[in-house]
């Protein structure tokens, strides 16, 4: 009998192991296609069949993809990276499988036209303009008001988002935004965004239900580096409706609505705003199960692979993750106390990203974190004194570079989106 294969396409290192355990337990061999399999050590470790190509030639897959086919019966095919996804909904089109709308992924993940179908359906968003180069940033800044959100048109993880609260940091981003490696990867387009005011949040989908919402916290300005993620978030029910409306405005507006989508908002003094959507989970899914009991991973697998998925919530506990960020950059001498945080009763996982001698270099978006500490309980004061208990016991020491721009060429270990 011919093996079911589920075909994933890249990667990344919060959900993707997620992905990979899941398709096993649904009794599906997983294959990852990748152009660089190696920068995923998960896929080693399970011993996951792996194959390097050009993830971003359509044709290159497609080839690779028809040759598993004489070994396989593909099932599915998905991704749980954003980049990807557009391309694995050509590639489903192609061998008639369940897959996203490519057109509609697409234009999501381009954050300016994504603003441009937003306004257009009159979903409440920040002020936005956008820019090409130093005058027109600066212009849009002195249209909107300081302080302004600089971040790329295209990209993920909060690279090169940052808040600007004068002209100095406006030049200083702008220049960093339209020059170099930052150009090379993002084009020279930048958003400009009025900086939206207020808690934070995030909204779970799979198709067009909202699963929950949580409440995430950032660690020190002038960079968006998440530091915090609840769920469920402490809403009323009005604020969770109003939030829900919304999001459904964005899935209509975008031409959303199959798979899974994270709708993100800040809670203004004009209600909820709308500051991104992603067409994929929120890094972190396990989150949603442990707070709810919903599999997002497995129902969006079922979904791929035409079965039935349960979204029935299964119990209401409080889960929080703490990430671990570290105050400086330097070389890392030590860490240790994560044996003792995970024996903590409650806490459901501690990782680290990081070994000793490893060098710390700061970017100021998701490769920042060094770890992270998840913890649940039946109430919210008592999950967040379990998580405090655990992230106490774990110490880490960094001594600085000698000399500024030392390590230049070496980059933090990071935890992908």
């Amino acid at each position: 009998m011919t093996r079911r294969a589920l075909i994933m396409i890249e990667s990344t290192g919060s959900n993707g192991p997620l992905y990979i355990q899941a398709a096993r337990r649904l009794g599906l061999h997983p294959i990852t296609l990748s152009t660089d399999p190696a920068r995923y050590d998960f896929l080693a470790t399970e011993g996951i069949e792996a194959i390097r190509v050009d993830t971003d030639s359509l044709d290159a897959l497609i080839h690779e993809c028809s040759l598993l086919r004489a070994t396989y019966d593909i099932a599915g095919i998905t991704s749980a990276a954003e980049p990807a996804y557009a391309t694995v909904g050509k590639l489903c089109r192609h061998f008639d499988l369940p897959g996203p709308n490519p057109a509609s992924i697409e234009r999501c993940c381009d954050k300016y036209i994504q603003r441009q179908l937003l306004a257009e359906a009159g979903v409440p968003m920040p002020a936005y303009r956008l820019a090409t180069n130093a005058m027109d940033v600066e212009s849009s800044a002195a249209e909107i008001g300081l302080p302004v959100v600089l971040k790329p048109a295209v990209g993920k993880g909060s690279s090169g988002v940052r808040l600007c609260r004068s002209v100095d940091e406006l030049t200083e981003h702008a220049t960093y935004l339209l020059g170099g490696e930052h150009k090379r990867l993002s084009s020279s387009r930048i958003l400009v965004e009025e900086f939206a005011q207020g808690p934070y949040y995030g909204a779970s989908f799979m198709g067009d239900e909202v699963i929950g919402v949580a409440a995430v916290d950032f660690g020190h300005p002038p960079y968006f580096v998440g530091r915090e993620c609840i769920h469920p978030a402490p809403l009323t029910d009005d604020e969770y409706k109003r939030i829900a409306d919304v999001s459904l405005s964005c899935l209509r507006a975008l031409g959303l609505g199959w798979g899974p989508t994270n709708i993100q908002f800040r809670w203004t003094t004009r209600g909820p705003v709308v500051i991104e959507v992603n067409p994929r989970l929120a890094g972190g899914a396990q989150l949603v199960q442990l707070a709810y009991g919903v599999d997002l991973v497995t129902a969006h697998i079922k979904l791929v692979i035409g079965d039935k998925y349960d979204l029935r919530r299964r119990h209401s506990d409080t889960a929080i993750t703490r990430y671990l960020l570290p105050d400086r950059d330097g070389i890392l001498d030590c860490i240790d106390g994560d044996s003792r945080a995970a024996a903590v009763s409650g806490v459901a996982e501690v990782k680290l990203y990081v070994e000793p001698r490893m060098p710390i270099v700061r970017k100021g978006d998701y490769r920042d974190p060094i770890g992270h500490v998840t913890a649940v309980s039946p109430s919210r004061a008592r999950t967040k004194l379990i998580l405090q208990r655990a992230v106490d016991l774990i110490s880490w020491s960094i001594t600085p570079f000698p000399a500024s721009g030392e390590l230049e060429q070496s980059a933090a270990p990071h935890v992908p989106d």
